[in-house]
């Protein structure tokens, strides 16, 4: 998935979860305050093996000195430790293959064709993970042929860690080989030591940098297509409603928005419009 979510469930035979419920309660409120994603009980296990590197690292000897240090100081290093530890990054390129036959079929030729030839075209991914989906939209970019148009890329992610390993640009034999034909990685690939790294034309075409979901987006800009897939099935109600109100005031007139597979506006928003053909693509609405 190219979100940043939380994922998994006890397995079969695995020892019940340590951590008191007193404990999870509080680990799961600080997450949710911070980045929308619910965690019931059901994932208390999974919490508890995300954060034991977190003891070791620390020198904690228990979860209740994680939670103790989240109440006493919810801004310090060790709250975007928790954030990067619970949240995992389930991502490779062009995932689902739709959206971005779609974008380099439809959406981008069209944009291109309405726009004045100096307008930048600004494209985000909202949940850029390690760089897989801003990438994939970047080489869907430069097969369209668009010409001097300018394109702005803004890919953002909740977690540093993310952020910091996608502006490298490197992906292992494993990633480059999840989803991404082998003329992609022949023409925007180099093979460095043990890896591949995205080449300089696809690299410089995308800006990254840490952005909470939860944040006032106002400072973003406005933006002609949004990327936000696999996030909204980790939210509650509430939460998704205004996730999709953020990204709508983001969006410019007859924006697009595009969705993971079982992801919807409907019964969530009315700002946006499933555009007809395309299920994970959706339209804003004008006020």
């Amino acid at each position: 998935m190219s979100a940043t979510m939380v994922a998994g469930r006890k397995g079969p035979g695995l020892r019940p979860a340590a951590i008191s419920p007193a404990d999870f309660a509080i680990i799961a409120d600080f997450v949710r305050s911070r980045t929308g994603i619910v965690l019931g009980l059901d994932k208390a296990y999974l919490v508890e093996g995300r954060l034991e590197q977190i003891l070791r690292s620390h020198g904690f000897t228990g979860l209740t000195e994680i939670a103790a240090r989240l109440q006493a100081r919810p801004n310090d290093t060790l709250a975007q430790e928790v954030i990067d530890a619970i949240t995992t990054n389930e991502t490779f390129f062009f995932r689902d293959s739709k959206p971005f036959e779609h974008l380099g079929r439809q959406a981008l030729p069209t944009l291109h064709a309405a726009y004045p030839p100096a307008q930048p075209l600004r494209i985000w991914s909202a949940a850029a993970s390690s760089g897989q989906e801003p990438y994939s939209i970047a080489m869907t970019v430069l097969a369209a042929a668009l010409g001097t148009r300018p394109i702005q890329i803004l890919a953002t992610d909740i977690s540093a860690e993310q952020v910091n390993r996608a502006r490298l640009g490197l992906y292992s034999d494993f990633e480059v080989r999840r989803g991404l034909p082998a003329q992609s990685l022949g023409k925007h690939f180099c093979r460095t030591g043990d890896g591949w790294r995205i080449t300089e034309p696809v690299r410089r075409l995308v800006e990254f940098r840490r952005w909470n979901l939860m944040e006032d987006s106002r400072p973003l800009g406005k933006f002609d297509l949004v990327f936000c897939r696999n996030v909204l099935i980790y939210f509650d109600l509430d939460t998704k409603r205004r996730v999709l109100n953020s990204i709508w005031e983001r969006l410019s007139p007859g924006g697009l928005l595009y969705l993971g597979g079982s992801e919807t506006t409907f019964g969530v928003s009315d700002r946006f419009a499933p555009c007809p053909g395309n299920y994970q693509v959706y339209s804003a609405v004008s006020s």
